[in-house]
């Protein structure tokens, strides 16, 4: 401070000569050193004060100094002063109000100095009342700087002049001069703000100093308390820890006994626990994988196919898919693979366990049975369509007339074998679907154009049930393999027709939704329970097996759908109720996605 206290020149000595300048001007920098010193070297407030006061004087050859504190309610008084004896002392007098109205409270707190060399000069802005107060102490000239306490001194007491945003006025430091008329130099501003500053420091420091054995006391109990409670939880911690060895190793008793692979893996991907399988299947035991990346464990190729899975899991979801992978016998196996998300007391994911077991017999299970229905239902279709058309031909009555009795056998015979070419239709076309023969041969198709063709195909079944059919084609340009998708449009609207009552409705609507054509048939038929909207779209699967052998259906029809629909990347779900009808609909991707 010093430093910058002697890189300024007052105007006044601008007149004298350079080496009698400079010799005032060393006197002065030494003199606020020496009180700046004295300010520091005391821990009390009210000595920092007292000293202060009796160092200005001298300094200034004042004849009164004072520090005057305000009050938190906007009144104040002198708490320190220095006095030559000839003069009235002004310490412990309260000022009344009106001579430190609040305008003037406000411009203080703006850090405003007033240097006034002459209080009855008019310029000088003095009010009457403050004038004629003054006059009882015999003041001629007056000079006032503000005390400024940061609202958080205790932070800020190590930069003085760098003063925050917010702060308050806590007092003013004030020379009087009672016997003249006094013009002040800049060197006397100079020292009284740069010792108001010195004020705000210690006042800084008192603050703390004050509380500083409270603090201490308080912090020494919460260290006491924050040590009892650190060693009990070390101890608990270490229960915890014992606990949880206990229970990973009864985890690994059970898991490693269990002909499945089970798995932790956290939020980097990487296994933090696994069970004995992982080297039974894999060659590797557990103390290897731990602590590796999925893909380093399963490899590229197959990592690849997880990937998505994996994700979709970290992000909270429980996933269930299939995969292949090769095991250590160096043959393709087919697994059923589970994610389980593992979430912490914030709802955040950690990670997730995975269980994935072997499928491959049951695969080769389904194969067998898949080929088994392939060729018992080729088998078949030759001689039942040959029995269909000879009870055709019996039927027009070309080879004689039938009693009523053998006519209505006959007619129940040519239902029943329609049925059954039905039925063995829809397995063929399932099986070779799901086998992958069928090879969708897709082209841009307007979806107006399915819609009649689906329209006008379930025309003729329509007028039969006494059901009405309405559509609304629109011209959206869907991808697909237009076949097919007739083939899924009849079948729903062949079901919606079979369940609507006579004279009831089956609509059949198309709109756009982001990048998807979603197409809607609804009925008005007695909807469907809550616990068969999935299951109905599995095979052999049906609401009511008597309704539907009354209605003529086979169970395939949606099973057929559904794979068809999945095929062309797209979903099909059903919403219903019971009594108001059903609404079948399903997304295709239109030709922009």
């Amino acid at each position: 401070m010093s430093k910058r206290s002697s890189s300024r020149r007052s105007p006044r000595q601008s007149v004298s000569p350079k080496g009698q300048q400079d010799e005032l001007w060393q006197q002065r920098v030494e003199l606020f050193s020496e009180v700046t010193l004295k300010i520091r070297q005391s821990l009390q407030l009210k000595e920092i004060l007292r000293a202060t006061v009796t160092e200005v004087q001298r300094i200034l050859r004042a004849d009164r100094v004072l520090i005057y504190q305000v009050l938190a309610d906007g009144t104040g008084k002198a708490i320190s002063e220095a006095v030559l004896p000839a003069y009235p002392p002004i310490l412990d007098r309260e000022f009344p109000e009106e001579v430190f109205p609040p305008e003037y409270q406000q411009l203080y707190s703006e850090g405003r100095v007033r240097a006034i060399a002459d209080v009855h000069d008019p310029t000088a802005g003095l009010t009457d009342c403050l004038i004629e107060f003054v006059d009882q102490f015999q003041i001629k000239a007056k000079l006032i700087v503000p005390i400024l306490q940061s609202l958080n001194a205790h932070q800020n007491a190590a930069r003085p002049r760098q003063l925050p945003q917010q702060n308050q006025l806590w007092g003013l430091l004030i020379a009087h001069h009672c016997d003249r008329s006094h013009p002040w130099v800049e060197f006397e501003l100079e020292l009284m703000q740069q010792l108001a500053d010195q004020i705000s420091i210690a006042l800084a420091q008192a603050e703390l100093l004050e509380n500083l054995e409270e603090i201490v006391e308080s912090r020494t109990a919460e260290l006491k308390e924050v040590n009892r409670n650190l060693q009990q939880e070390i101890n608990d911690r270490m229960q915890a820890e014992d606990a949880l060895r206990r229970s990973e190793e009864q985890l690994r008793l059970i898991t490693n006994a269990l002909p499945v692979l089970i798995a932790y893996v956290d939020d980097r991907q990487q296994y933090c626990f696994n069970n004995q399988a992982y080297q039974n299947w894999l060659g590797q035991p557990p103390s290897a994988i731990q602590g590796c990346h999925l893909q380093q464990v399963w490899g590229t190729d197959c990592y690849q196919r997880m990937q998505t899975h994996v994700e979709a899991a970290l992000a909270g979801q429980v996933v269930t898919y299939e995969n292949e992978i090769t095991l250590k016998d160096g043959r393709l196996h087919s697994v059923n693979i589970t994610y389980i998300p593992h979430r912490d007391e914030q709802n955040k994911v950690k990670g997730f366990f995975a269980l994935t077991s072997d499928i491959s017999d049951r695969k080769a299970i389904e194969r067998m049975k898949d080929e088994f229905i392939a060729v018992v239902s080729h088998e078949l279709r030759t001689p039942l369509t040959s029995l269909h058309s000879a009870l055709k031909i019996l039927a027009t009555r070309r080879l004689g007339t039938l009693s009523a009795d053998g006519q209505q056998m006959l007619e129940i015979a040519d239902e029943n074998t329609e049925r059954l070419v039905r039925l063995v239709n829809n397995v063929l076309d399932l099986q070779r679907i799901e086998s992958g023969e069928v090879k969708m041969e897709k082209r841009a198709y307007s979806a107006a154009d399915l819609m009649v063709q689906a329209i006008e195909a379930m025309q003729p079944m329509a007028q039969q049930h006494e059901v009405s059919l309405e559509t609304q084609p629109v011209n959206i340009q869907i991808w697909v393999d237009s076949d097919y998708i007739v083939q899924a449009l009849t079948n729903l609207l062949s079901n919606a027709i079979k369940f609507s009552p006579p004279g009831g409705t089956v609509r059949l609507t198309a709109q756009v939704e982001k990048a998807h054509a979603l197409f809607s048939v609804h009925d008005q038929g007695q909807g469907i329970p809550t616990d068969k909207l999935e299951s109905i779209f599995e095979r052999f699967q049906q609401v009511d097996s008597s309704d539907s052998r009354k209605k003529g259906g086979t169970g395939l029809g949606l099973a057929i759908c559904r794979k068809i629909i999945e095929q062309h990347d797209g979903k099909i779900w059903v919403e219903s109720a019971i009594g108001k009808g059903s609404t079948f609909a399903f997304t295709l991707p239109t030709l922009q996605a």
